[in-house]
């Protein structure tokens, strides 16, 4: 069953282009472009808007490499408190690494780093260091004095002025960073007030996929934002400034909203009062809402979205991550829609493989019982459960993929000699109590089967089809199931429980 497409990621490219474009040569041929959102691997547009490519940015921006260079701003609290991107597992600080990696590999150089309100932070000197001491020119912003009432001071040596200057010779500088918060704006417009203080004029413009401006402040769309963003109290509404500027309705988000009086101030004070923007909205290069082709299909994307984040609040209320308010405000996204979590079709089939288990004399750790479910992509749910020898979420792939593969029951993907060795050496050598086989152990195992039994090497090579399906589970993975199904490409919610009495689970 071919995957339902909502977006026309070839028609987002050349709407992009032209509008960057078009607001580079409006400026001078010096245009800082701040970019909201991923640069890369931008999952959540992928989950909302179905044939949207992550790394359609990357392909825009490779396009105009030759045009653009890239500035990476990172706040230096972040780096300090080791602030983690869920999709990846990784940190901030390790996010920026990769992200400079990742775009070298597409042959785009970062002109620089900006580490921003920087303090001196002991974590924030070792990345600036390890960044330096590999060729990376890297530089520091402290707090912008007077910031966001005292726009006099922003503006002058003591404020913006006090920023070291990034010198840039293409007309296009990409100003990005991981997460919000990460000091994109401050970075761009103290460029611009440099620019300025050298007889240069430049401009400024941002580029954020979401909200989506021209589509309906209660799209799905625009609320699987809202979703995504509840941790931080983002929240859409329309824009007051461009609906008495122009007499027309565009969506936005409060932080643009609220900021932008000061913004527009500050601009004008470094352009001496020359006007740039009427409305936040207008600062915006967005064409994404131009580019879906089939409005149901993303409204159904969006929808299953919003249940996905709720799910994980969920789960990160009770490991302590996020607060009451932040599940709550997704509990009532919820139930706009007329909506229940049990909507995610793979939910109600994990919680029935659950008690299923609870009829088998084979228990789990510590008689604690887990169950998985994943909806392949020609619909097709399976479902998993734990035992003495696999986590629920190996129970599943296992099975999953023995299915794609029209596999008989009956045929053993992983032999007993294999499972065995593997028992003793978790035991014997490692030490440990458990002998059940976590989802990455599961796989080494299975590709080390693969040598020698062609059931499992046909069963591996089915793997790939399991990026972008669904999986729910009765239980928060534990690190070696959350790690796997993370490489596998899979859509994870789980239910708020753990899938042990231990406080530490290695």
């Amino acid at each position: 069953m071919k995957a339902a497409i909502g977006f026309d990621n070839e028609q987002y490219i050349r709407e992009q282009t032209k509008e960057i474009l078009e607001r580079v040569e409006r400026f001078n041929n010096k245009l800082y472009l701040e970019f909201g959102g991923k640069l890369m691997y931008d999952y959540h547009a992928a989950r909302v808007l179905p044939g949207y490519d992550p790394n359609v940015k990357m392909r825009l921006l490779h396009e105009l490499k030759d045009k653009a260079d890239i500035i990476l701003c990172i706040y230096a609290g972040d780096i300090e408190r080791k602030k983690i991107r869920a999709d990846f597992g990784i940190t901030y600080d390790s996010d920026a690494m990769k992200l400079i990696d990742d775009l070298k590999a597409w042959g785009i150089d970062v002109l620089g780093v900006v580490i921003t309100r920087f303090e001196g932070q002991p974590a924030a000197n070792l990345f600036k260091n390890k960044l330096e001491r590999r060729g990376i020119r890297v530089y520091t912003h402290r707090y912008t004095k007077g910031y966001p009432t005292d726009v006099d001071l922003i503006v002058s040596d003591e404020g913006y002025g006090a920023n070291a200057y990034i010198e840039s010779k293409k007309p296009l500088v990409i100003v990005t960073g991981p997460g919000p918060g990460s000091g994109k704006l401050a970075t761009s417009l103290s460029q611009v007030f440099h620019d300025y203080r050298r007889g240069f004029k430049s401009g400024y413009a941002k580029f954020e996929t979401f909200p989506i401006w021209n589509i309906p402040l209660m799209h799905p769309v625009n609320i699987a934002y809202e979703a995504a963003t509840a941790d931080i109290r983002d929240f859409n509404l329309i824009d007051p400034f461009h609906l008495e500027a122009y007499g027309k309705t565009a969506v936005n988000y409060n932080r643009d909203v609220e900021a932008f009086p000061v913004l527009r101030r500050i601009l004008e004070k470094i352009t001496g009062g020359e006007p740039f923007y009427k409305s936040p909205t207008d600062m915006g290069v967005n064409r994404a809402g131009f580019a879906i082709t089939d409005d149901e299909v993303v409204r159904e994307a969006s929808k299953q979205e919003v249940i996905r984040r709720y799910f994980r609040y969920q789960c990160e209320y009770v490991m302590g991550f996020a607060d009451r308010e932040t599940v709550q405000r997704v509990e009532l996204l919820i139930n706009d829609f007329g909506l229940t979590p049990e909507y995610r079709r793979v939910v109600i089939p994990s919680r029935e493989a659950a008690k299923e288990a609870l009829g088998d004399e084979t228990k789990g750790n510590e008689g604690i019982y887990c169950g998985a479910a994943i909806e392949l992509k020609d619909g097709t749910i399976m479902t998993g459960s734990n035992s003495p020898m696999m986590h629920a979420a190996s129970s599943l792939i296992l099975k999953a993929i023995k299915h794609l593969a029209e596999i008989p029951a009956k045929i053993d993907l992983l032999p007993a000699n294999i499972i065995e060795s593997l028992r003793n050496f978790k035991t014997e050598i490692l030490s440990e109590k458990s002998v059940s086989l976590d989802l990455e152990e599961a796989l080494v195992a299975l590709s080390i089967s693969a040598t020698a039994n062609p059931a499992a090497k046909l069963a591996l090579e089915k793997i790939k089809e399991l990026r972008g399906c669904e999986v729910h589970m009765t239980h928060i993975p534990t690190p070696g199931d959350e790690a796997g199904l993370r490489r596998l490409g899979a859509n994870v919610t789980s239910d708020p429980n753990f899938a042990t009495n231990n406080l530490f689970i290695s």
